[in-house]
């Protein structure tokens, strides 16, 4: 799968390894990095925390506020 980064990334953590959100080759769908949490979940999939404003900067960059 191809990733192409709309939000995070911008060396705020200073290790430039910081949550993210990236847009994914299905529309509709974001692809998170983030922290693990101890949450159970599917086979497959994962819950991540990101920073409130990971996800504003997300937004603003898809047009969405």
């Amino acid at each position: 799968m191809n990733l192409v980064l709309i939000a995070g990334g911008d060396d705020k953590c200073g290790n430039g390894d910081c949550p993210t959100v990236y847009a994914t080759e299905q529309p509709d769908m974001l692809a998170v990095q983030g922290y693990d949490l101890a949450h159970q979940t599917p086979e497959g999939e994962s819950v991540v925390l990101i920073p409130d404003e990971t996800l504003k900067e997300a937004a603003r960059a898809r047009g969405w506020l």
